[in-house]
């Protein structure tokens, strides 16, 4: 009799899973939980406002907890006195609207937690992540722009970050007029690496191609220095 291999749980039913204690959470503890959860969807979804949110929650939990704490209590530990009375009312008024609001809110968090793929961040890609595409795509442009009108490419100091300009080509380096602290810099290379690129490039005129420098550095750095370097004629 053969045994089925146990079914694991999709993406979707464990987001389902995990976002309905929520609710839980919220209501079983009376409001004073309810900013639990926003902590966590905050933590799920990048949303550093959802930190702000939970903040909010947590000082209505504190004001509902010092509300009971300041209801007089006789010896067996029950609120006596019109004073105790109207202030328990007020937490538990409170502590209902919080329920409620949180609630609602959570349930809209709920809906984006289930919408969200794994790994992904709603709150749009990662700044980092971001700029560095950004910049591998200025650094095509600036290739493209000094393959076929190399002399505009000249004037706008295309691969030249150490002199003044105002294009920006996402960090390349010029192997063909680059000092070689630049090109160590840009590059990620060794200043002894850099001086044999140079050494190699009076020797040779210049290079044609990005490719030529490889004659001079080692295989490791080769793929670094496809991605950062460009070669405009001399």
């Amino acid at each position: 009799m053969s045994v089925s291999p146990p079914v694991a749980m999709s993406p979707s039913a464990g987001s389902r899973f995990v976002s309905r204690w929520y609710f839980v959470v919220t209501m079983v503890s009376f409001g004073f939980f309810a900013w639990v959860p926003f902590v966590h969807a905050a933590v799920r979804l990048g949303r550093k406002s959802l930190y702000a949110r939970a903040l909010v929650f947590g000082a209505a939990a504190a004001v509902m907890a010092m509300l009971m704490s300041l209801a007089p209590k006789d010896a067996a530990g029950k609120v006596v006195g019109a004073t105790g009375d109207l202030l328990t009312s007020i937490a538990v008024i409170l502590g209902v609207a919080v329920v409620a609001v949180a609630c609602v809110q959570q349930s809209k968090l709920r809906r984006e937690i289930l919408r969200q793929a794994p790994g992904e961040r709603l709150d749009g890609p990662d700044p980092a992540l971001a700029a560095a595409l950004a910049a591998r795509n200025r650094r095509a442009e600036a290739r493209k722009l000094a393959t076929e009108d190399p002399l505009i490419a000249r004037d706008l100091r295309i691969g030249r970050p150490d002199l003044p300009r105002n294009y920006d080509d996402g960090g390349l380096v010029d192997l063909n007029s680059a000092p070689a602290a630049v090109i160590a810099s840009v590059c990620g290379l060794d200043v002894t690496t850099a001086d044999e690129i140079v050494e190699t490039r009076s020797a040779a005129g210049g290079f044609a191609a990005v490719d030529d420098v490889f004659t001079a550095v080692p295989v490791a750095a080769w793929d670094r220095i496809r991605d950062r370097a460009v070669v405009l004629p001399r």
